[in-house]
């Protein structure tokens, strides 16, 4: 059975391997501001989710999204019953568009501004993710010993923060720390409406054992 998670990461790695080789692809998709100002062409909030800069950034993006992805599609099914896997794909779809807003409204007549990437999506997965299963153990990178997942989303955060300052080609970074606050709202509210599971009491008491049991 193929799932959402799966779809989505085939889809995205055949429309990036088709924009490696084809700069039209890349230059229809990309999220350019002023297109979107000035050409009404807001689209690419959604489609410069699917291109990546290169084979690393796709890589990256998408063993992240692959490995958070299954774990909080099959969490988000047994949150909410039958609505999981719409939520689950809201869930990334929206975010695509609000970890992008802050960025078009500082950039919208920027004509030398483009960026590209799932970034913002996954974010919003992986702190979902943490945010239902905080104590988790997660890699670090090259670090082989894993820390607990509230540990990692705010080394993650920071990280992403001094990416964005420094700027680095067409990645947004700043989009990390959109899609992952987004993500938790994103629980938070969809929790509190259409499920009895509350995440921030058991976001707060996962944490609070995990130090009783240090």
């Amino acid at each position: 059975m193929i799932t959402i998670t799966i779809a989505i990461l085939a889809i995205t790695c055949v429309v990036s391997f088709m924009a490696f080789s084809n700069q039209k692809i890349s230059d229809d998709l990309i999220f350019y501001p002023p297109a979107i100002t000035n050409r009404n062409q807001w689209y690419r909030f959604i489609t410069s989710g699917f291109i990546h800069a290169d084979i690393m950034h796709l890589a990256f993006n998408m063993y992240s999204f692959y490995l958070f992805g299954k774990m909080l599609e099959e969490a988000f099914q047994q949150i909410f019953g039958d609505k999981g896997k719409i939520l689950y794909l809201l869930l990334y779809v929206i975010a695509l568009v609000v970890c992008l807003l802050p960025t078009y409204l500082q950039n919208k007549d920027n004509y030398h501004y483009r960026s590209l990437g799932a970034s913002g999506a996954v974010s919003a997965v992986i702190f979902a993710g943490i945010f239902i299963f905080p104590t988790m153990k997660i890699g670090l990178f090259l670090i082989p010993v894993g820390v607990p997942g509230f540990v990692f989303g705010p080394i993650f955060l920071l990280i992403s923060a001094y990416l964005a300052k420094k700027g680095h080609g067409n990645i947004n970074h700043s989009a990390h720390i959109w899609g992952g606050i987004f993500g938790i709202v994103f629980l938070i509210v969809c929790s509190q409406f259409l499920s009895d599971y509350r995440p921030v009491q058991s976001f707060i008491m996962q944490v609070s054992d995990y130090f009783k049991g240090m």
